[in-house]
């Protein structure tokens, strides 16, 4: 059944300028809105003086996701000038995916990724900005994650090599931009009391994202370090332990800090929650061995589901280089604490298991591993129905 898609639209000019026309046909077209009603469309502008850059579903008009076929030069001339703030990001973001999915098969094809410095470049104007709100800022520079780059290249997919992408591009973006990342990570420092407004909360936002991309120069542990122990407010504090644990695993800062905030906060179930989360999304394949040291911890158990959701369901849907470790340790080891889980409650070892819907879109050797845990599952005795539905359904 068709569906009426309501595709606001701008026509971008010169200096971001909208480029006027004196008529439309092909279409039903009102105040800035497309009006999608067929299978077919071809909408004709006439009265155009000068070639415009085509923002299309601006302020997300249509929850759609757009194919388009357009100019690298139209999208960074978007990325830059558009006026509509959602086509502008979809713009830059499209750049980062692109960018992404060319260097995951240069990796592949044993060659260093090589990013474009207006690319580079773009990011370091985007971050220096100040017409644009921090939030915004912050939400643009954030990387495309790598279950969505995964999710755009579809098939044969390499988890390693999509982190080994992601790592190159933030260490590019942060080192040509270092100086200037510097600057404004200094200047947005809080010097008033914590406030939990909205623009308080987009300077921490952009403040922790160029923490983020610092961190990865020359000095960036004691950087991070620093952050985590000046922290007022556990925003700051929860993002400076995620870029020690993340960036800087194993280093004595690291380790320092994840001991502090267990001590601070042992007694707090939300906030230990946080403290798993972390270390459940820490990258690389040795954070399979700390998973399974943690659920030995004395404040872990099975039968939490909160806790267990904050461990395990994290590992398994948020780390894409730990649980789908090449020798398959990852998943075995989800297969059997999923049958353990499920002794004390279905449900949750039901939704654990939708972390194995997408198996098929791995590469040969990962794809194979994966199906045996999921016939390891699916073979259990007195499997409950919550379970055996959801694994059946990913064998099928």
């Amino acid at each position: 059944r068709l569906m009426h898609i309501p595709l606001a639209f701008g026509l971008i000019g010169a200096g971001g300028k909208p480029v006027p026309y004196s008529g439309v046909e092909g279409a039903s077209v009102e105040d800035g809105v497309i009006h999608i009603r067929k299978r077919r469309h071809m909408v004709r502008f006439s009265g155009v003086t000068e070639r415009p850059a085509v923002s299309l579903n601006r302020g997300f008009s249509a929850p759609v996701t757009l194919s388009v076929e357009q100019k690298a030069d139209d999208q960074f001339f978007l990325a830059r000038h558009d006026s509509d703030a959602f086509s502008r990001w979809q713009a830059f973001n499209t750049l980062l995916t692109d960018a992404l999915i060319t260097a995951f098969r240069e990796i592949l094809g044993g060659k260093q990724p090589a990013f474009a410095p207006r690319l580079i470049e773009l990011a370091g104007s985007i971050a220096g900005d100040e017409t644009l709100e921090p939030a915004y800022r912050a939400l643009a520079l954030a990387l495309p994650g790598e279950a969505d780059i995964a999710r755009d290249i579809g098939r044969n997919i390499d988890p390693d090599a999509i982190y080994a992408a992601r790592e190159a591009l933030a260490l590019a973006i942060g080192t040509a931009n270092r100086d200037v990342f510097s600057g404004l990570y200094r200047g947005l420092a809080d010097k008033a009391a914590f406030s939990p407004d909205a623009a308080s909360a987009g300077r921490r936002a952009l403040r922790n994202t160029l923490l983020d991309y610092l961190s990865l120069q020359p000095g960036g542990a004691a950087l991070a370090a620093g952050h985590f122990q000046s922290a007022t407010n556990m925003t700051d504090r929860a993002a400076a332990l995620a870029v020690l644990a993340h960036r800087h695993h194993g280093s004595a800062e690291a380790v320092e800090a994840l001991a502090a905030f267990e001590t601070t906060y042992g007694s707090d179930p939300l906030v230990m929650d946080k403290w798993f989360q972390i270390q459940a999304s820490v990258p690389g394949p040795q954070t399979v061995d700390t998973v399974k040291a943690l659920t030995n911890h004395p404040a872990f158990s099975m039968g939490n589901p909160n806790r267990v959701r904050s461990l395990i369901g994290t590992f398994s849907s948020a780390n894409q280089t730990g649980f789908h470790r090449a020798d398959g340790e990852g998943y075995w080891f989800f297969a059997q604490t999923v049958l353990e889980v499920e002794k004390r409650n279905p449900q949750v070892a039901a939704r654990l298991a939708t972390a194995l819907r997408s198996w098929r879109s791995l590469e040969p050797l990962r794809q194979a591993k994966a199906r045996e845990a999921l016939l390891s599952i699916a073979g259990a005795e007195n499997l409950s129905a919550d379970l055996r539905d959801i694994v059946e359904r990913t064998l099928a």
